[in-house]
């Protein structure tokens, strides 16, 4: 999953991260990558923990680095611990429909031979084949 693909789940994402171990931006951002999200940009994360912080799901503070300036950790608030919660059961939700989209799809292209109606059409009309009406199962 690229980084783009993943912007809108970038909200759980980080407090799951977050939670299992608080962190500063660089270091939630190579956790991401370690966790198949790579090439997010940098700036997004920031202003999406930004956001998190307003809305007071996770804090920060300013911690001395040894090397190099201070930088801000961040760390979940019990408010974040339950939202991040209300993720996860959104998220297990997704994941049965799209498990559901990928069975259904995976029936359809076994019936099928491995092509689509549509494909089938285009093939059967350049053959010169009369179009056959759609029929859904």
């Amino acid at each position: 999953m690229r980084g783009g693909e993943a912007r809108g789940l970038l909200h759980p994402f980080l407090l799951l991260l977050i939670w299992e171990r608080p962190g500063h931006g660089y270091d939630l951002i190579e956790r991401l990558d370690r966790m198949g999200v790579p090439e997010v940009e940098p700036g997004h994360v920031y202003r999406v923990l930004r956001g998190l912080e307003r809305a007071r799901l996770v804090e920060s503070a300013w911690v001395a680095s040894g090397a190099g300036p201070p930088r801000r950790r961040y760390e979940l608030t019990p408010s974040g611990l339950a939202d991040l919660e209300e993720c996860m059961e959104r998220l297990e939700r997704l994941d049965r429909l799209l498990d559901a989209c990928k069975a259904r799809w995976a029936a359809a292209r076994s019936r099928e031979g491995g092509t689509s109606p549509g494909v089938r059409a285009r093939r059967s009309l350049a053959a010169g084949g009369s179009p056959r009406p759609y029929v859904p199962s």
